[in-house]
């Protein structure tokens, strides 16, 4: 007998409106199919007025944006840049293509992110060996932020500029202020298993009109002021489509919705897990609200009897249900292995007994149900 295969459910999939489609034809039909165009310029100001930051450059990925961020700061070979450890690759690769050097800080246990206590010893130990950093890439790790007060006061202390790499945190808060809007320069992601898309698309925020001004001319491959092409500087291909912008216009119709479905989703599965043996949650600090891009969970094996996360993704990857191990420490990535680094062995911890369940806005409530059901029979046996 052949087995029935349930349908898959996804870690995080795209959740489209009603507007999108409407927006996107109307690119279509005015023939704005080329980069930029008049949905980029509004999906610009949408992006402003929403982070309460000035100027703002839609870009091909929030990648485009890290890496513009670092050309702005005049980050060259040689030098330094401090960046989160446990975070996506994206937040590191672009200080390489600027042929300088990532230097890895570990994570505190509260939110996950970068700690700023280990950020201010690397900073003193980098600057007695001769070195001062360029610039400090702090990530809000699945939607959750990170303790700004303290990095923004550091960064100041040392006269050190923030890159605030915001990709998973569109719809969080710290202190009643919208992330992407804390650093000297902002990131936002909208690729497509984020809380909002634009199908892939990222977005350069900074209340500098000169640093996003030239962030748009680098974006469009630095072409000089003539009638015909010419070009003094090297550019990027990272501007934005007006297709792709038509789509995040009509998604920002949507992101407090989205905000609050993912909402929920953490709450329910907080609500009917959190009371097994060695299933751990990571809660808000006071100050702080996450978007809850992804609900992640710890599993300690010693307190479940010996279940792991292992024993759960596998678990649930036979009922066709896709979740994810947390990110493994940049620190750790054989591409990183050489590069400087400061931790205390957190993010270690976290990437050997983290698991990101699925966490879509649009995750029925019978898929919930099918995830709790898969974790709770383990138990069980």
């Amino acid at each position: 007998m052949e087995k029935i295969v349930n349908p898959k459910i996804w870690l995080s999939s795209p959740h489209m409106g009603d507007k999108e489609l409407e927006l996107v034809r109307d690119a279509f039909s005015s023939n704005w199919i080329a980069p930029l165009g008049p949905h980029v310029d509004g999906f610009e100001s949408d992006l402003g007025r929403y982070a309460g930051v000035k100027h703002v450059a839609a870009l091909s990925s929030g990648t485009a944006a890290i890496h513009l961020a670092l050309i702005i700061l005049g980050v060259k070979a040689g030098d330094e840049v401090i960046c989160s450890s446990f975070t996506f690759s994206a937040s590191a690769n672009p200080i390489v293509y600027q042929n300088a050097v990532p230097v890895f800080i570990d994570s505190e246990r509260e939110t996950w992110n970068m700690d700023p206590a280990l950020l201010e010893e690397a900073i003193r130990d980098r600057l007695k060996k001769g070195k001062r950093p360029k610039a400090i890439i702090v990530v809000h790790l699945y939607g959750m932020p990170a303790h700004m007060a303290q990095i923004q006061q550091i960064a100041q202390n040392y006269d050190i500029p923030i890159i605030e790499d915001a990709a998973e945190a569109i719809g969080s808060t710290y202190q009643g202020k919208v992330m992407g809007s804390f650093g000297l320069l902002g990131v936002l992601s909208f690729n497509g298993n984020k809380i909002i898309t634009t199908s892939g698309g990222g977005a350069l925020l900074s209340d500098n009109a000169d640093y996003i001004k030239q962030a748009r001319f680098l974006a469009t491959q630095a072409r000089d002021n003539a009638p015909h092409y010419q070009h003094s500087t090297i550019g990027y291909n990272y501007r934005m489509s007006n297709i792709c912008a038509a789509i995040g216009r009509g998604q920002m119709h949507v992101l407090a919705q989205r905000v609050q479905q993912r909402r929920h989703n953490y709450l329910f599965y907080k609500r009917v897990l959190g009371h097994l043996p060695g299933i751990s949650f990571l809660d808000e600090p006071e100050g702080s609200y996450s978007n809850r891009w992804l609900t992640c969970i710890t599993v300690e094996p010693s307190h479940t009897g010996g279940i792991s996360r292992e024993t759960i993704r596998l678990a649930l990857a036979q009922d066709n249900i896709e979740t994810r191990p947390l990110w493994k420490p940049l620190h750790l990535q054989p591409v990183f292995q050489v590069c400087p680094h400061y931790q205390t062995g957190v993010a270690e911890k976290l990437f050997d007994i983290g698991l990101c369940l699925p966490s879509g806005s649009n995750l029925s409530q019978q898929e919930l149900e099918r995830v709790r059901q898969g974790i709770v029979n383990l138990f069980n046996h």
